[in-house]
């Protein structure tokens, strides 16, 4: 890159015109929080409260934070005040109970049923590809699951907000499943992929315009739509899911009325404290990286997070802590050894000191699908301007995480986090040589996959990393006890690898995305099979093996699992002759 093209694109990245508004450097380096509210901070009283009382066997705190009030705050404070305690804070299992029931809804109970209008038992069209009568009648009973997996928001929400935590949105969602009972951010984009081959479009749609009334409300797509998870965001796929929705739709009004939010998200994940500047001998690199708005434990994990930095003395160092465990969270990896500094340290948590390679895979594929937008829209600038931005953050991650030796690209650490992360200097010893199914996930773009030459090395690199096992892709190669560790593969990490390889144009990449896919359909078959439900994540060890770890009990549904089989069957399909149960 010459010395004059480098100038250009910083240039880009730092000027302006009206339409793309810059933030002053004062307030780039701001150290936010997001308020909490009266409920909530009385909820966690009562998780508190209930863990003492219960213990901790099958205690899931983030159903105390779910619960909705029956009357006002005050009277059910009054009447919590009056319940008669012991010296350590608990309340008779009897009396605690009683409580509940009397001045709470049940968890969840704000979210109703709700039948998907386009849901038809089997769709015109579906699965073209599967041939397999034992697959195809597994991917109907796959297809059946989004009905129960619909729901809308209960009118109360809308009538007294301030008596949930749940937040009223205009249209139904797909929610994951189990204990997870709202709409979640990341997730929606492996379950719209399936709702698109379930031909149920309204369903997708309807989705992204949920996700885009929280971006428009409160400035970011929300982790999910609760009160407690307005303090940070989840990997940023809005624009991939409606640039999917457009693909099969073509719906240009559609692709009008989300793009001027799109334009607000990109600002959110490429201003202020999510902005890290990286600069090398000759160029200057705007890249980003995960940062909450929050220095105080999770709600939703509030006695988790609290138990975890007990042993922490300091006041600006559990704040610091309990940021970077949200910031964990805005990752949508909580919680693995790729964000810790001792592997069997949680405190020792350094998310915000991470440049994390997926994140700008994801913001890239924002940039270039909001160019493709601005082209069907006929907004010429967006279109430009869009194009030029994904130019240099594609030569950003070219110059900051690619690693010629291990053929992968690599997360980036910057230090010492601090809350303004200017002036970084490129230093090849600051990459994490460590293998992580993030690394290969520029694979999944076009601008990476369509060079046969370095798909072939990455695709070398990854049969030989370790990470391949019968069952799937392994997340990382530790065994932690944390989810997004050793032994577990999730259903998106499979997919944006595979999907990448397939489309590469390379045959011998093509020979390991469809190894992959027959692998990860597999397991989730035989799984199935044993279980009669959908998991959210799985053993890679071995077929049909459910995962396990992390701080909560493994969970069934599930959503993003559903559609990754769905879309998975729709692009490669399966021949009636091949056997699907454990090989």
């Amino acid at each position: 890159m010459t010395d004059a093209l480098c100038s250009l694109l910083l240039l880009l990245l730092l000027t302006t015109s009206s339409t793309f508004i810059t933030i002053s450097p004062s307030r780039a380096c701001e150290m936010t929080t997001v308020a909490s509210t009266p409920l909530l901070t009385f909820l966690e009283r009562l998780q508190e409260t209930s863990l003492a009382t219960f213990g901790p066997r099958n205690f899931d705190p983030k159903f105390y934070v779910d619960l909705s009030l029956k009357s006002d705050l005050k009277t059910v404070e009054r009447a919590f005040a009056d319940l008669p305690k012991s010296s350590n804070g608990s309340v008779s299992a009897g009396d605690l109970e009683k409580f509940i029931a009397v001045h709470f809804e049940g968890a969840g109970g704000d979210l109703v049923s709700a039948h998907p209008a386009d849901f038809v038992p089997e769709p015109e069209g579906f699965l073209p590809r599967v041939k397999n009568p034992a697959v195809r009648a597994w991917a109907l009973e796959v297809h059946a699951l989004w009905k129960n997996l619909s729901r809308r928001v209960d009118d109360a929400v809308r009538e007294r907000p301030d008596w949930h935590t749940l937040l009223p949105l205009p249209g139904p969602v797909i929610i994951p499943g189990s204990r997870f009972r709202e709409v979640y951010y990341w997730d929606s984009y492996w379950v719209i992929r399936g709702l698109l081959a379930s031909k149920m479009y309204a369903t997708a749609k309807a989705i992204v315009t949920n996700l885009v009334y929280l971006l428009d409300k409160y400035g970011h797509v929300l982790n999910g739509a609760r009160v407690y998870y307005t303090n940070r965001s989840q990997p940023p796929l809005l624009s991939a899911m409606i640039r999917a929705i457009y693909e099969r739709t073509h719906d240009v009004e559609f692709v009008m009325k989300c793009l001027p939010s799109l334009l607000k998200e990109h600002k959110f994940w490429t201003s202020g404290l999510h902005q890290i500047t990286i600069q090398d001998h000759r160029c200057s690199h705007n890249l980003s990286r995960y940062y909450a708005m929050w220095d105080k434990p999770r709600p939703e994990s509030f006695t988790i997070d609290k138990e975890s930095a007990s042993n922490i003395s300091s006041t600006s160092e559990k704040q610091k802590f309990y940021r970077e465990v949200a910031s964990t969270a805005e990752s949508g990896w909580d919680f693995s050894t790729r964000w810790m500094r001792n592997p069997e340290d949680i405190t020792t948590l350094a998310t915000t000191s991470i440049i994390p390679v997926d994140l700008n895979i994801y913001i890239l594929k924002m940039e270039l699908d909001i160019s493709f937008f601005g082209k069907v829209t006929g907004d010429h600038n967006v279109a430009k301007h869009f194009s030029e931005a994904s130019k240099a953050r594609e030569k950003a991650i070219s110059t900051v995480f690619w690693n010629e030796r291990t053929g992968q690209w690599l997360d980036y650490w910057v230090g010492e986090s601090s809350s303004c992360m200017e002036g970084q200097h490129w230093d090849a010893a600051k990459q994490n040589e460590k293998a992580f199914a993030s690394n290969f996930i520029p694979l999944w773009i076009d601008v990476f996959n369509s060079d046969k030459n370095l798909v072939e090395k990455v695709a070398k690199s990854l049969r030989s990393s370790g990470l391949l096992h019968p069952a799937g892709i392994a997340t990382s190669l530790t065994n932690s006890s944390q989810q997004w560790d050793f032994p577990n593969g999730w259903a998106p990490m499979q997919h944006m690898i595979a999907e990448g390889l397939a489309r590469s144009g390379s045959s011998e990449a093509w020979s390991l995305a469809e190894d992959i896919f027959i692998r990860w359909i597999r397991t989730n078959y035989v799984g199935y099979k044993k279980t009669g439900a959908m998991h959210e994540k799985y053993d890679v060890e071995k077929c049909g093996e459910l995962g396990g770890g992390g701080e909560y009990v493994p969970q069934t549904g599930f959503g993003w699992s559903n559609g990754v089989v769905l879309a998975f069957l729709d692009e490669f399909g399966w021949p009636e002759d091949r056997k699907i149960d454990c090989q």
